[in-house]
């Protein structure tokens, strides 16, 4: 991978052998259109996909409210206080996201929208060469995710799922189940598997 800054040096949760595929597939893929991602967090997988796209001159799309799933929560096991705006009693990740998009040089190919991935999905027309699902990890917001988007990706195009786990005392069974509803729906077809990274194929 040829990226501009090092990505373990941002918060996030993504293993080599993950980031390495969705660099792969999305440097693939961004000559035939425009990424999008569902869940940025604090811009360590924006930097991989927003650096492959950055490659084919292409952009990518990085959707996320910037306020924390489920988990981020105060309390939560994966909550970081230094992620949370105490003046405003709420998680906010976005001035972290920004910071790391600058640092990477890469603010001429990823465009932030900060909305959840529902709202920013309404009256959306722009074909897509690649979707990467890695947000709320409910199944409600998993399956909103997977309504929303999947039919926008272009035939030939990929989805990513993000943290499949195929035992649930391994993890949380809402990305997995969208995975089996992508197969099952006959749309798509597995391609790559890289730790609990999937990619599948739009037929």
């Amino acid at each position: 991978m040829d990226l501009p800054l090092d990505i373990d040096s941002i918060k996030g949760f993504l293993a080599d052998d993950e980031a390495a595929a969705l660099y792969n597939a999305a440097l693939l893929q961004a000559s035939r259109g425009p990424v999008l991602e569902i869940g940025s967090y604090c811009g360590k997988s924006t930097v991989v996909l927003g650096s492959a796209c950055q490659q084919q001159g292409s952009i990518l799309y990085a959707v996320d409210h910037h306020r924390g799933s489920e988990e981020h929560q105060k309390g939560e096991f994966f909550h970081d206080p230094e992620l949370y705006d105490e003046s405003e009693a709420q998680f906010d990740s976005f001035g972290e996201f920004r910071r790391n998009i600058a640092a990477a040089r890469l603010h001429d190919t990823v465009v932030p929208i900060v909305a959840s991935s529902e709202v920013a999905s309404r009256h959306w027309q722009t074909p897509l060469a690649m979707v990467f699902i890695d947000g709320g990890h409910s199944l409600e917001a998993a399956l909103s995710d997977y309504r929303c988007w999947a039919g926008h990706i272009l035939r030939g195009g990929i989805l990513a799922i993000h943290d499949l786990f195929d035992e649930p005392e391994n993890g949380g069974q809402a990305p997995i189940a969208i995975y089996r509803l992508a197969l099952a729906s006959g749309l798509f077809r597995p391609i790559e598997r890289a730790s609990s990274l999937a990619l599948l194929e739009r037929i």
